[in-house]
């Protein structure tokens, strides 16, 4: 067998999702602003072993791969140009491992809650066990609609049977398939060429592997998950939402472990991409999702959305109603609320008046552009900042300005027209009405 810690993975992203009811593809609609997929390749991506991903699409195959080739440009994909079942979609990816000797990893890219823990200890089972095949599967108190897992006297696996051919004992049991495989890629790659379609849907099924495979006197394992949530698979809207509850559960119940205060559970929606650090209290109505670092003893919220790429340092304080995107904030450092803050850098014990606007973007040319504020900063209420422009140290700028130019350190800077007073406008308006 080829080297132990590389392994090919296949990932089946070619159905259309009818009961998302989407003219997009099911595996591109989102959790925390992330494709589904994308969660599928994070947790392939970060098993201990190299993987070499390969993403067989179909319905908008142009769009999905224009997503691998903007976040995932390792990954190859081949095209199921008819979707003739999961055993016809792995064969597609035949031409390209023919020749490989390794394992070969199998799952759906509609399935974002499989972690890579889970991955790592499946990738073991299978090896500590010289198994040729092995079958992820797990536990369902009530595993009605599942493929039922039956098991020889050795407790190798010997079969998957339908809900509809199962008989009365067979219904009883609840291990159930996962769709999640591991193969020995060069004694198993004969079955795809033996798959037969004589089924009431003229498809090819991957399950069937598992019969060929005991017929072959091959190894055939199960591999029990033990969380049966992490095989979730996305179907429609509904399942999308209960995904997105149980992955934000998770994460939140993973930032208390640590340290972090989460005012209201409920409210509250932090992407599994985001750290934060021990301390940080979160209030209610925020919402955090993609790559952010909040370091210790911060106040964030409520009603904060941090969209992304942003890095907050210790002591800060994010109010309400603002909202932050690719920005970085060092430590001691206050955005007061009603402030938007994008495409800026800010220094340590600045402070953002409320109301304060960073304007980044050209809706002309398309371009946004970078604001710096240097330590020190204070920036006066409903200000508007527009990039790009550098504020230096100890700058000041008075409420309601807009700051088009750089400003000097330990200088005021100050747009706003002359007060007027009109006497007696009031009572002249009144009088004249």
């Amino acid at each position: 067998m080829e080297n132990d810690n590389n392994i090919k993975a296949i990932i089946l992203a070619a159905g259309k999702g009818t009961r998302m009811k989407s003219a997009s593809p099911k595996v591109l609609h989102k959790i925390f602003e992330k494709p589904l997929l994308g969660w599928v390749l994070d947790s392939v991506n970060n098993m201990k072993v190299d993987v070499d991903s390969i993403v067989v699409v179909g319905h908008g195959a142009d769009e999905v791969n224009i997503f691998l080739d903007k976040e995932y440009e390792k990954s190859v994909s081949v095209l199921q140009k008819e979707q003739l079942g999961t055993g016809h979609a792995v064969a597609q990816a035949i031409p390209l491992i023919k020749d490989y000797s390794g394992n070969v990893l199998i799952l759906c890219g509609d399935t974002p809650l499989i972690t890579t823990k889970t991955l790592d200890e499946f990738l073991d089972f299978h090896n500590d066990n010289s198994s040729d095949i092995t079958l992820m599967t797990t536990i369902f108190d009530n595993p009605t609609g599942y493929g039922r897992i039956v098991r020889d006297s050795n407790n190798n696996l010997s079969e998957i049977v339908e809900q509809k051919d199962a008989t009365e004992v067979q219904k009883q049991i609840k291990e159930v398939n996962t769709g999640i495989y591991l193969l020995n890629w060069q004694k198993v790659m004969p079955a795809f060429s033996e798959l037969k379609n004589n089924n009431a849907q003229g498809e090819y099924y991957l399950t069937d592997i598992i019969k060929w495979s005991v017929n072959k006197n091959l190894k055939v394992s199960g591999y029990i998950a033990k969380d049966n949530k992490e095989i979730f698979g996305i179907n429609s809207r509904q399942n999308l939402s209960c995904a997105t509850k149980i992955m934000n559960d998770r994460k939140l119940d993973e930032l208390m472990t640590q340290g972090v205060t989460i005012v209201d559970c409920a409210s509250t929606f932090i992407s599994p991409d985001t750290v934060i650090m021990q301390d940080t209290i979160i209030y209610p109505n925020t919402y955090i999702e993609g790559k952010n670092l909040i370091k210790s003893n911060c106040k964030i919220g409520p009603m904060t959305h941090i969209r992304g790429n942003c890095e907050v340092g210790d002591f800060c304080k994010i109010g309400n109603f603002v909202e932050l995107k690719n920005a970085k904030i060092k430590n001691n450092t206050n955005v007061c609320h009603l402030s938007y803050v994008g495409d800026a850098e800010l220094g340590s014990n600045v402070n953002i008046g409320a109301g304060t606007i960073f304007a980044n973007y050209n809706s002309i040319t398309k371009e946004k552009k970078k604001s710096t504020l240097k330590d020190g900063v204070s920036i006066g209420s409903n200000s508007v900042i527009v990039a790009p422009v550098e504020l230096g140290e100890n700058a000041f700028t008075a409420a309601l300005s807009c700051i088009t130019k750089d400003v000097e350190k330990d200088s005021l800077a100050i747009t706003r027209c002359p007060q007027k007073e009109i006497k007696n406008w009031v009572k002249t308006k009144k009088e004249k009405n």
